[in-house]
């Protein structure tokens, strides 16, 4: 695995778990604060997993997904990864049976979207612990309901640390929500929708087979 590869998998990590305490905490919290108040968290959960992983890997998956499934728009994520393919035009553009079938599809995807994460990216986790992170202050003119970004470096053997920005934003009933991650300047959202539009044109248009044929990319330089 290359530093920046592994880099990436830390920075995911860290973005679809930050917001796990922010499930109890109240809604006037900042996104910041909610990172600040949760990574520690996510941290102690990886370095436990070292003393019983290897014989019983399951219950370190299932406390990744514990912390993911509240906190991650899972169906909002695939649907972007989609993109033309699961628009509120296409959809309704399409009949009653075509609405249906997207409707599944677009549930199905997702749940290949959360077992890659869980899986895929649980599985980086193991490779970290007690790395140096900061996380930036929020600007002075952040607007209350406004979408916000979270920089935050991470600091290894490299002269520079690594800049990982978290895109988040409230959901309808105020909690902080995942909406993308940025790790210096790879954009993870942009690099799966054009995997699904190449797919889509390599099976014509079927989506059912870019569905089961899916596999997350892994990006390396």
């Amino acid at each position: 695995m290359s530093k920046f590869r592994t880099v990436w998998v830390l920075g995911l990590w860290l973005a679809v778990s930050v917001l796990a305490a922010g499930q109890s905490a109240a809604q006037a919290n900042t996104a910041h604060q909610v990172v600040r108040d949760t990574t520690s968290r996510v941290m102690s959960v990886v370095s436990e997993a070292d003393g019983y992983f290897e014989e019983d890997p399951d219950r370190y998956y299932e406390q990744i997904q514990a912390i993911l499934d509240p906190v991650v728009d899972y169906r909002g994520f695939a649907r972007g990864v989609m993109g033309p393919y699961a628009t509120s035009e296409r959809y309704r553009s399409l009949d009653k049976a075509g609405r249906a079938l997207l409707k599944d599809q677009l549930d199905r995807f997702t749940e290949v979207i959360r077992a890659g994460l869980v899986h895929t990216y649980g599985k980086g986790l193991l490779a970290f612990g007690g790395s140096r992170i900061e996380i930036s202050d929020p600007a002075e003119d952040q607007k209350d309901g406004a979408p916000v970004s979270v920089r935050q470096l991470v600091f290894s053997e490299e002269v520079e640390p690594y800049v990982v920005m978290y895109q988040m934003g409230r959901d309808r009933s105020g909690e902080w929500k995942l909406r993308n991650v940025i790790i210096e300047s790879v954009n993870l959202g942009e690099i799966y929708r054009n995997q699904f539009q190449a797919s889509a044109r390599e099976h014509d248009g079927n989506l059912d087979l870019v569905i089961d044929n899916w596999t997350t990319t892994e990006v390396d330089t």
